[in-house]
């Protein structure tokens, strides 16, 4: 009897399925994209000047995506894909290009001269302006983008992946394609249908958040300013001549409504004023609170889904890699395949997760570094803040540190 109470269940869930299936309609296309950030509309564009096939969806609205605030510091290699695949030249017409950063300490400025060192530059543009441009011209080209979209959920991942969702006027629909990316962020739904066995977490968490401002207020800096004291961490960035975005560092549960503007621009100042340098301030229009932690999945890949972005691997913003990783996945991602639908070779792809968290791995050592030499480390003794100091001492006094320093914020010149 239970057997066959079992075997009802069982032919009521496939009958289920069926109707499920039937009741959505089917897209075919080449690739799949789940994620409508710059990571997965870059790929549907790469993907689309070689004539190859994509369906991108995305769960938040384009309005969303767009107002959503984040930093913007873009290595030459992404500013050079932007221009020339032809998603834009607005970053070199809008961003700033920054030839240079500086370290600040025990009150006094240390430029690391970018071009002199390196012969690269940075452009901060913000990562919604990329956004936009990226969203612009896969309208414009007539790209299969669907934002707003609920209930999806993937299938199949080891053979001919299948997508299910629902769209913003509650139609159901199955993409059927020949490979999936999920690049939908650091929550990915993608990444956790890999099954355990199958996947290597690592994790590094920090101690410690940025407390992050906007206001208005001229530039204090024309170039970014990174900022170590004895009462922790600053950054001072720019966005306008008049809107300029700054960071301290915070305990991770600071409360914003504790902080009015006096409060924290007494904290500013006691962390980056000194030797003739003082802060242009002005009224805060915008605060918040920003834990990270360091993040990798590996591998990369799992039959035909491929993670890319926040999806795979986070990264602290004190290096200024996390659009950059992405970016860079996508244009690997996008070569294997490219070359497996114009040729029928699997090699690229094969190599793919190999290949991305090779730079993944240097990115974050890099953006760990830089985390651990300019922030206060919690319970840090005299011999531990002595130590710090030395190791930036050691830094501004070399040509050979301060190129390495250059290397790795610009992007690696020279590499792929």
């Amino acid at each position: 009897m239970e057997e066959a109470h079992r075997t009802a269940r069982a032919n009521a869930g496939i009958r289920n399925e069926a109707r499920n299936t039937m009741a959505r309609t089917t897209i075919t296309t080449q690739v799949a994209i789940m994620g409508a950030g710059p990571a997965g509309l870059m790929l549907s564009h790469l993907l689309a000047k070689q004539g190859i096939e994509s369906v991108v969806v995305e769960i938040r609205s384009r309005k969303e995506i767009q107002e959503t605030v984040r930093a913007g510091i873009l290595e030459h290699g992404t500013v050079n894909l932007l221009v020339d695949s032809g998603v834009s030249d607005r970053v070199l017409r809008d961003g700033d290009r920054h030839d240079g950063i500086e370290l600040r300490f025990n009150g006094e400025s240390h430029r690391i001269d970018f071009k002199e060192l390196v012969g690269e530059s940075v452009w901060l543009y913000p990562q919604t302006d990329v956004f936009a441009d990226l969203a612009a011209r896969r309208e414009a080209d007539g790209g299969d983008v669907r934002y707003s979209v609920t209930d999806t959920t993937v299938h199949e991942l080891e053979g001919k992946p299948k997508v299910w969702f629902t769209d913003a006027e509650g139609r159901e629909f199955e993409i059927q394609s020949d490979f999936l990316v999920g690049a939908d962020g650091s929550r990915s739904h993608c990444r956790r249908q890999i099954p355990e066995a199958a996947r290597t977490q690592h994790f590094h968490e920090y101690p410690f958040a940025w407390f992050g401002i906007l206001t208005e207020a001229p530039r204090s800096s024309d170039e970014l300013i990174y900022a170590n004291s004895e009462h922790g961490f600053a950054l001072i960035s720019q966005r306008t001549e008049t809107v300029q975005r700054m960071y301290f560092q915070c305990d991770p549960t600071e409360n914003v409504a504790d902080w009015d503007d006096e409060r924290i621009w007494t904290e500013l100042r006691k962390r980056v004023n000194g030797n003739g340098f003082e802060l242009k301030e002005g009224p805060v229009t915008e605060k918040m609170v920003l834990p990270f932690r360091s993040f990798v999945q590996s591998p990369m890949r799992h039959g035909n889904l491929f993670l890319a972005g926040d999806a795979a691997h986070t990264v602290p913003p004190t290096g200024a890699k996390g659009l950059n990783l992405a970016i860079h996945d996508v244009k690997v991602l996008f070569e294997g395949l490219d070359s497996f639908y114009a040729t029928g070779s699997t090699g690229l792809l094969d190599s793919y997760s190999d290949h991305a968290l090779d730079r993944v791995w240097k990115a974050q050592h890099f953006s760990y570094w830089m985390t651990s030499m300019l922030h206060s480390l919690p319970g840090a003794d005299d011999f531990g803040r002595a130590r710090q100091l030395g190791e930036l001492h050691s830094v501004v006094s070399s040509q050979h540190a301060k190129a390495y320093l250059a290397e790795q914020y610009t992007g690696w010149p020279g590499s792929r």
